[in-house]
């Protein structure tokens, strides 16, 4: 996560915890009829159990992410080979030169049957404080497992997993991705799930940063699978990758794990892998290949509008 260098204080800069049934925004909140909040669970008891994703092991999750040493040409290279290794190969893999950036984008596409797009990104870069494992080798490391999960069975939609660079250097590695799309590419990319900081807790969304719907679709699944999950917003402490989709007005998810416990974590020596829960950690691999999964099988609504406004 790109931290901005005005930090204020703490207490202003978080939103308060929404723990209720569903994470809301307006469209589902905790003042939902029980009725109204059971037909919702219904429904994603019956898509969960229908979408069909498989889980990489625990151990290999793990030794994904232990790839996180050495600096960001290492780490590109290690994102280029696991992505090879879950089967992502050449056509559908390739690196995007980045200018003013020695290391490149990479990505990988899984294609589907329509031409309706989900994007799932998370930024590789790190800072020189720290090993950047939690920062965001946590992210970028589950992008060839969430691959892996969806590519064994046929899919809907073309999913584009992205590794940026440069996030910490101020989004340049997204902002040049969402540069050289076409209007008709960005029209119908129907979803961006930002991956940023992972691994320190449960399940956060940074809800203000995210549209409505797809909230409320991850906090069903959660609800339905039994994986914590909460809203956490962390407005004014920096930014993330979904910010470049935003500006483009394309609808985001951003996934983290950051609490006011753990905000010292950031751009610290901290960032080491004694920081890491890993139990925490599956569980959010665990609910995102669901969620990328039941996505999968519905279609954004004609005409939706994304709230999600640039920072």
């Amino acid at each position: 996560m790109s931290q901005k260098r005005d930090m204020g204080h703490h207490k202003e800069m978080w939103a308060a915890i929404c723990k209720v049934q569903l994470l809301s925004r307006g469209m589902i909140s905790r003042h939902c009829s029980k009725l109204f909040i059971l037909a919702w669970m219904f429904v994603a008891i019956h898509l969960v159990a229908q979408t069909q994703y498989s889980l990489a092991k625990q151990e290999i999750v793990k030794q994904r992410l232990d790839f996180y040493k050495g600096n960001d040409t290492k780490r590109e290279a290690a994102l280029m080979q696991l992505f090879i290794q879950v089967g992502c190969t050449a056509p559908h893999l390739s690196e995007q030169p980045v200018p003013s950036r020695k290391q490149p984008n990479v990505i990988c596409v899984l294609p589907g049957s329509t031409s309706e797009t989900i994007v799932v990104g998370a930024h590789f870069d790190h800072v020189e404080d720290g090993d950047g494992v939690v920062d965001n080798w946590s992210g970028a490391s589950l992008l060839p497992s969430l691959f892996q999960s969806l590519s064994g069975s046929p899919r809907r939609h073309t999913f584009i997993f992205v590794g940026f660079t440069g996030e910490e250097e101020g989004l340049v590695g997204s902002e040049y991705y969402v540069q050289q799309l076409l209007p008709d590419q960005i029209s119908k990319i129907e979803a961006m799930i930002n991956m940023d900081t992972l691994a320190l807790g449960p399940t956060k969304v940074w809800v203000t940063q995210s549209d409505p719907r797809l909230v409320n679709a991850i906090g069903v699944v959660a609800q339905s699978m039994k994986l914590p999950i909460a809203a956490m917003n962390v407005d004014g402490v920096g930014e993330s990758d979904e910010e470049s989709f935003i500006r483009k007005k394309v609808c985001t998810l951003t996934v983290h794990s950051l609490t006011p416990q753990t905000l010292h974590i950031l751009h610290h020596t901290a960032d080491n892998p004694s920081a890491l829960h890993f139990s925490d950690y599956y569980d959010t691999y665990h609910l995102l290949a669901a969620y990328l999964a039941v996505l999968d099988t519905r279609f954004a609504p004609e005409g939706h509008i994304c709230t999600a406004k640039p920072k």
